[in-house]
């Protein structure tokens, strides 16, 4: 059961503004929306948001679009999508946007400042375990933009946490499905190349929890708590699907070969819902995930 939010010296919700307001944007603004907070959604189209989620129409590579932001943000979660696949994209909205949005919000009174990251920061481990005092070693342009885009957050001195978020599934997120249905899916086999999940309702449960702690700590790893030999997950899959077992093939490129462990998550009070992506995954393909 959600907390209520944390509440300012005036016993007045906080007001939040998620930046970036899509999937996983949406879901944490229903569960803050739910918990009596004031919920702004920052995004370029104009498709409608959730219930009760006040709309915000803005480019964050237009600074000129961010000058009637509501001057009231107590709390402010990034987590914009690139529209590309590429170095500019990602430098648009991780570095760029991130700057010209705080700047837009220098007057405002910021209590937290939550930054949507991603275990692409960290390199390959030979399958060893990684948390948040493991170095980051990016092995792709979009680990190293995204390190570069919590490095500018630290030097504003604002009360900032980072949350580097595994690989995500979850409703609308087939890709993986539809290959391996196609029996496209490929999978290395030994030594096991690891496979680290959490789902999209839970990636957005922590970022809300995260709001909520009084002292949170400046970074957290979001990750459900089993990592999964590949070819298991992606066996597992095939055979719930009724698909061929899919076939060894090279690892993934440009992500390393980890253990990510959620032990600070967790011990900060976050419970998952679905801490292993085989009863997510079951869930999913049932339709009630």
């Amino acid at each position: 059961m959600l907390a209520a939010p944390a509440r300012a010296k005036d016993g007045v919700a906080p007001r939040v503004l998620i930046a970036g307001c899509g999937d996983v944007g949406g879901r944490v603004a229903r569960l803050l929306h739910a918990r009596g907070a004031a919920v702004h959604g920052l995004r370029r189209s104009s498709r409608p948001l959730p219930q009760g989620v006040v709309p915000i129409r803005a480019d964050l590579a237009d600074a000129a679009s961010l000058a009637a932001l509501p001057r009231d943000i107590a709390q402010l979660v990034y987590l914009p999508t690139p529209d590309a696949r590429t170095p500019e994209a990602y430098r648009r909205v991780f570095v760029d946007g991130l700057e010209r949005l705080l700047d837009a919000l220098a007057g405002a009174p910021l209590r937290r400042v939550l930054f949507v990251s991603s275990s692409a920061v960290y390199g390959d481990h030979g399958g060893g375990w990684v948390d948040e005092d493991s170095a980051p070693d990016p092995p792709g342009f979009n680990g190293e933009i995204l390190l570069e885009g919590e490095r500018r957050l630290a030097q504003r001195n604002l009360p900032a946490t980072v949350l580097r978020l595994a690989g995500l599934y979850g409703p609308g997120r087939d890709g993986l499905l539809a290959r391996l249905r196609a029996g496209q899916a490929r999978a290395r086999i030994e030594p096991p190349f690891w496979a680290n999940r959490i789902h999209v309702d839970d990636a957005a449960g922590a970022m809300a929890h995260l709001l909520d702690l009084p002292e949170p700590a400046s970074l957290y790893l979001g990750v459900d708590d089993t990592p999964l030999p590949l070819h298991e997950l992606y066996g597992f899959l095939a055979e719930q699907l009724g698909a061929p077992a899919p076939a060894a093939g090279p690892p993934p490129r440009g992500i390393g070969n980890k253990r990510l462990s959620n032990a600070r998550l967790r011990a900060s009070g976050y419970t998952l819902r679905w801490p292993d992506a085989r009863a997510g995954y079951r869930d999913l393909l049932a339709g009630s995930g």
